[in-house]
Parts: structure tokens; sequence; C-alpha cells
């Protein structure tokens, strides 16, 4: 019974969520090869064929942040542990931009001219560190709750059944266990 729900889940995670790899997209390849960063983007927002929300893990160079982008919506929910602003990151934030013009240049939307440029970016008021270190565990326990909801779309004050100021100790030692769990579970370390 547990491996038919595990199994069920992992369908409903893959039917409405999508992830961007942080290997193939990060601070050092947008500036870098920005244009083979965006083809990999559009092409993965192309072969969608619902509407999808992709969670991308994004690392600046010494944070990492999340992006939850909603490409049909034109909508870029940004979850920040340290409370800073998407200005912070304009070459992530050009990226994002231009990526979405061009998905929806190449599917051939038509848009209203009011909203032409305009992309809407929420600042969701997410659990804050209190360190300078948890940014990564911060950026999973955000994912973790998304695909729990099970929505597209991300409240701008978050999730009534998550909202704190802070995550506790206990919170970040669940998702370090979940992900030492998930470790062992594909042999990618032995105990």
């Amino acid at each position: 019974m547990l491996d038919l729900l595990r199994f069920s889940r992992e369908i409903i995670i893959n039917l409405i969520f999508r992830f961007v790899s942080s290997s193939l997209v990060n601070k050092a390849l947008i500036c870098r090869e920005p244009d083979s960063c965006r083809e990999y983007l559009v092409k993965r927002f192309m072969a969608s064929s619902t509407n999808n929300l992709y969670l991308w893990p994004y690392n600046s160079g010494c944070h990492w942040l999340l992006l939850a982008i909603d490409p049909l919506k034109e909508v870029v929910y940004f979850l920040n542990s340290i409370d800073g602003e998407w200005t912070n990151y304009p070459d992530m934030k050009q990226l994002v931009d231009t990526l979405i013009k061009v998905f929806r240049s190449q599917r051939q939307a038509r848009v209203p001219r009011t909203k032409s440029s305009n992309i809407t970016w929420i600042k969701v008021q997410c659990p804050l560190q209190r360190n300078g270190i948890d940014c990564g565990y911060f950026v999973m326990r955000f994912m973790r709750e998304i695909i729990n909801m099970n929505q597209i779309e991300i409240p701008i004050t978050y999730f009534d059944e998550y909202k704190c100021a802070h995550y506790t100790r206990l919170q970040l030692e669940q998702i370090k266990e979940e992900l030492c769990q998930y470790f062992i579970e594909k042999r990618l370390i032995s105990i």
C-alpha cells in the first residue's frame, strides 16, 4: 500500500510540478552563456502540455533562493529566506523575463499591449532564516511545502498551514533527515 501511495504521489508531482536543474542554469552560466540557459528553459517550458509550476532552486553564488514559475500565466513567485528583493539579482531577473517573452512568442500567445512587457513577480512572505548558512535547507523545505499543498498558485503571505516567521531547528532537521533518507534509498550513499 505504501508503494501505491508513493507511486500516486510521484504521478501528481510529475503532472503539476516540474524542476529546473540548478546545475544547468545558475549565476555563473547566466553570465557566461545566457543564450544556452534561455534555450534550455524555453525547451523545458515548451515540452509541457499542461499548466505547470516550475520550481527552480537558484544559487546567486553565495545564497540559495527559490523561483516558482508559472510560464502560462507569466507569474514568477520569488521565495528568499533572507528577505531580499529580486532586484538584487538583475542577471536572474533579466533571464527570466526574456525567457517568458520568448516562450510567449514561440507558443504564439496573444497578450494585451498593457501586459506585453509586464511579467508578474510576486515576493512571497516566506519564513526567514536566522543565520547565513541554512538557505539551501529553506529552499528544499519551500519546495516540499509547495508540493504538499498541490497547487500552482502560492499566496503572497505563504500557505496558512506552513506560515511562520522562522523555521525551528526541528523543522530544518526534518528536511535534512528526508534528504539523507532519499540518498540512502537511491543508494547514492551507503551507511
